[in-house]
């Protein structure tokens, strides 16, 4: 009996992005980077909001509240608040390049349909455009941390893991909002973006304890904002368990289904 031979297309239907096929993904970066030299006020305009909420909590708000006791420890509530919006500076990061821009370089510019003309291919331009996104959630996030730490906000040493936190949340939410923007068929569609985007911030743990959720808190873990927000809250706390690999995993699985839609949608989109 003759047993067919595996098909050579198996890896690349298993490997999220048909990363065999990306080759230049870090031009789409340098044209990102080389576009937004002179125009740098654009890219740094998003990490303002959340500074802003931070300022407020630490000046005023944080002192009509006093301390929390989270987990059996007391601290105070702007120091609670901070982390999370430091998560939330990175998915805002993250979110604002992987939608709108990518919207206009996909259906109006047709930036991507140029792109494919040279040697480069769909995989490269998905992940180029996840990693820019990505490295803009990352600016946010350094630039957020540098904030805690003049504020005197930052409670261990182990809040520089709050770094690679922060890549994994934006890399997650750059690669679920390019594949979201591509079913998108007009600027109108953009009005579920923040229809989105404000319930994550509000209510992911971000201003109040899991636990003040009640039987309501399984619903917020299933935000992926929160996964950021526990694990940037651990790193700032110094404290660290096996749970902790969970909103990692979380985050993972989220990314790779993100990646492997806007493969498959950059394919079907661009090459037929």
């Amino acid at each position: 009996m003759n047993v067919a031979a595996p098909s050579r297309d198996v890896p690349l239907r298993i490997v999220p992005l048909g990363m065999f096929d990306a080759r230049r993904p870090q031009r789409m970066v340098e044209r990102s980077l080389y576009v937004h030299r002179r125009s740098w006020m654009v890219i740094v305009s998003g990490f303002f909001e959340p500074l802003f909420y931070l300022l407020s909590i630490r000046v005023g708000f944080g002192a009509l509240i006093g301390d929390i006791t989270v987990d059996g420890r007391t601290i105070g509530y702007a120091e609670f608040v901070a982390p999370a919006l430091m998560a939330a500076a990175a998915m805002n990061g993250a979110i604002y390049d992987s939608t709108m821009n990518v919207f206009y370089k996909l259906k109006v510019s047709k930036l991507y349909d140029s792109v494919l003309a040279t040697p480069m291919s769909t995989a490269d331009v998905a992940l180029g455009e996840i990693a820019w996104a990505m490295l803009r959630g990352l600016l946010y996030s350094v630039a957020f941390l540098l904030t805690m730490w003049a504020l005197g906000m930052t409670a261990s040493p182990w809040i520089v893991l709050a770094i690679p936190a922060c890549v994994l949340l934006g890399f997650a939410f750059a690669a679920v909002g390019m594949a979201v923007t591509s079913y998108m068929r007009s600027w109108a569609d953009f009005e579920y973006v923040p229809a989105v985007q404000v319930p994550l911030f509000l209510f992911s743990a971000t201003f109040f304890p899991l636990e003040q959720y009640g039987s309501w808190s399984w619903i917020v873990q299933l935000s992926p904002l929160y996964h950021g927000v526990a694990l940037v809250r651990a790193a700032n706390l110094g404290e660290w368990s096996w749970g902790l690999l969970g909103h990692v995993a979380f985050l993972l699985v989220l990314a790779a289904i993100g990646l492997a839609v806007t493969a498959r949608r950059l394919r079907t989109m661009l090459l037929t």
